[in-house]
C-alpha cells in the first residue's frame, strides 16, 4: 500500500511540474530578457511601461535590491522589492486606462528624481520615483505614491 501511495504521489508531482512548465510557455523567457537601462531616461521610460502598460520584460532588472515603495494614505502602506515585482508580473499585458505624464524634478550624473502622474477618470495618482546609477545600469530605488 505504501508503494502505491508513493507511486501516485510521484506521478502527481511529475504531472504538476509538467503543467507548470507548459503554463510558462515559450514567451515566459522574454520576461527575463535584458532591457537597456544604460541611461536614467531609458530606465524611467521602462518603469512607466512596466507600471502602466503591463510590460513584463526586465522587471527584476529594473528595481534596485533595496527598492521600497510607500503608498501615502490615511494608513501608509509599505511594499518591498519582491512584493512589487510579484505584483507587476501578475499585471502582465494589462494596460491602465489613464493619461501619463512625467516630469524630471532633479537629475545628476548618478541619480534622478521624477514625478510620474497618472490621470484616471475619477482620480489622479502621483508617483515620485528615485532612480540611481548602479554600475553601468540605472535602477529604480524608491517610489512614493499618493492619490487625489
Amino acid at each position: 500500500m505504501k508503494t502505491l501511495v508513493k507511486t501516485f504521489t510521484a506521478a502527481a508531482l511529475i504531472a504538476v511540474s509538467t503543467f507548470a512548465m507548459a503554463a510558462e510557455g515559450p514567451g515566459a523567457k522574454t520576461a527575463k530578457a535584458n532591457v537597456n537601462l544604460s541611461t536614467a531616461d531609458l530606465a524611467l521610460d521602462h518603469y512607466v511601461a512596466v507600471t502602466t502598460e503591463g510590460e513584463s520584460a526586465g522587471v527584476e532588472q529594473l528595481f534596485a535590491e533595496d527598492f521600497s515603495q510607500k503608498i501615502q494614505a490615511s494608513n501608509a502602506q509599505y511594499h518591498s522589492r519582491n512584493e512589487v515585482v510579484k505584483s507587476l508580473k501578475k499585471q502582465q499585458c494589462e494596460k491602465l486606462n489613464c493619461v501619463v505624464s512625467t516630469d524630471i524634478i532633479e537629475e545628476s550624473a548618478d541619480y534622478m528624481v521624477a514625478k510620474v502622474t497618472l490621470k484616471f477618470e475619477n482620480f489622479t495618482k502621483t508617483d515620485l520615483v528615485t532612480l540611481e546609477r548602479v554600475g553601468n545600469d540605472w535602477k529604480v530605488s524608491k517610489s512614493i505614491n499618493s492619490y487625489k
